[in-house]
């Protein structure tokens, strides 16, 4: 079995999505935008498929790079495939990108997954088939009746309870919000939710990303106050250091690396430098569902959780094939959004979630999703 041919469809469909200056994404009205649906061919017909971002497999990172490594390749071999583009990747001038190993290595476990017609959670070795979720809200903005006062996070975390979520984790306030950042103000949102929920729902926050260490430890006191279950990424993860001062300095845990790059690599060193309580992975985050798991079996050889980054089929697997997550994350959830309408080029949710809280895995080949490609077809792109 050999890799015959690598493609890209873009195509557009309509979202309600709109994102800020900062890149943080917010309700707004209808409006196209386009997305890409990555296809890997094998010889003998077989397809393995995984959506990204058109930039993300542009024509000349396919060209140069992905069709050097894959074309004439076994596609079972996903560990020397990714491998070898990883390799590639520091005389790439930045070009092949831990994003782009991402979407190659869950096109083929994709392919591999519908080749011997099983879902890739059972193909990886399934730990369970439904995973608790926490509600990820989005971040805080200025909207009337949306997230923009502590008392609009409170009445919609009553919502979020009564839809099942056992756990929700804020987004707050971030830059370009006119006022924002304040360390004052993410507490009061954290107060006004735990007060909205009561003590038996947990309680998580991301905050803004670039918090002095002081700030930070203002932040992380008053959850500890509060009874949240972790404090994620309130600084920058490009400083290790300032992450392991933090988590010296609070009771409550601190979760971590999100968007710090170098795969499962950098992890083991937040590990060892004892920069976090809990790890963080996140398919997308560290080039792919294999180093997704590395990432997982490493926290575990450590004794510790390792939560995962972001929603979709491929996050949620890695969650049902590990012991040592807690939770997958739903989202991002906003009072003006309904998530469960789900995506105009998927004919189901990839991520349907029951009224006690949790999401269940599909047990369709591969990934587990149910492409709509007759949407595709006729809303592609030139």
């Amino acid at each position: 079995m050999k890799i015959v041919d690598i493609h890209v469809r873009v195509f557009a469909h309509t979202t309600y999505r709109h994102a800020d200056t900062a890149g943080h994404a917010h309700p707004g009205p209808a409006h196209k935008v386009k997305h890409a649906l990555l296809t890997i061919v094998a010889d003998d017909g077989t397809e393995g498929y995984c959506f990204s971002p058109p930039e993300i497999v542009r024509p000349h990172v396919l060209d140069k790079f992905v069709k050097k490594v894959l074309i004439g390749q076994d596609p079972f071999d996903r560990e020397r495939l990714w491998q070898e583009l990883a390799h590639w990747q520091r005389g790439s001038a930045a070009q092949l990108t831990d994003r782009t190993l991402a979407i190659v290595d869950c096109a083929l476990w994709d392919l591999a997954g519908r080749k011997l017609n099983i879902p890739v959670h059972k193909l990886i070795g399934g730990y369970r088939d439904k995973v608790r979720a926490y509600g990820s809200i989005m971040c805080g903005d200025e909207l009337e009746g949306g997230l923009a006062t502590p008392e609009d996070y409170g009445r919609f975390a009553e919502k979020l309870v009564k839809r099942g979520y056992k756990g929700i984790k804020l987004h707050t306030w971030m830059p370009p919000v006119s006022w924002a950042p304040d360390v004052k103000m993410d507490l009061k949102a954290c107060a006004a939710v735990r007060e909205a929920v009561g003590s038996d729902i947990h309680l998580m926050i991301d905050a803004f990303h670039w918090y002095s260490r002081t700030e930070a430890l203002e932040l992380g006191k008053g959850l500890e106050k509060l009874s949240f279950d972790w404090i994620e990424e309130p600084m920058d993860e490009q400083s290790s250091a300032s992450y392991a001062w933090l988590a010296a300095n609070l009771d409550i845990p601190v979760l971590g690396p999100e968007s710090a790059g170098g795969k499962h690599f950098s992890r083991a060193e937040w590990i060892t430098s004892n920069a976090c309580d809990i790890l963080r992975t996140g398919v997308h985050d560290v080039g792919g569902i294999s180093p997704a798991m590395k990432s997982m079996h490493l926290a575990e050889s450590f004794g510790m959780y390792c939560e995962i980054h972001g929603n979709g089929a491929p996050n949620l697997i890695i969650a049902a094939c590990s012991k040592n997550a807690k939770w997958y994350e739903r989202g991002l959830l906003h009072p003006f959004l309904e998530y469960d309408d789900g995506f105009e080029y998927l004919n189901a949710l990839a991520d349907p979630m029951d009224e006690d809280g949790y999401v269940h895995l599909s047990d369709k080949p591969g990934l587990g999703e149910d492409i709509n490609f007759a949407f595709i077809e006729a809303n592609l792109m030139a």
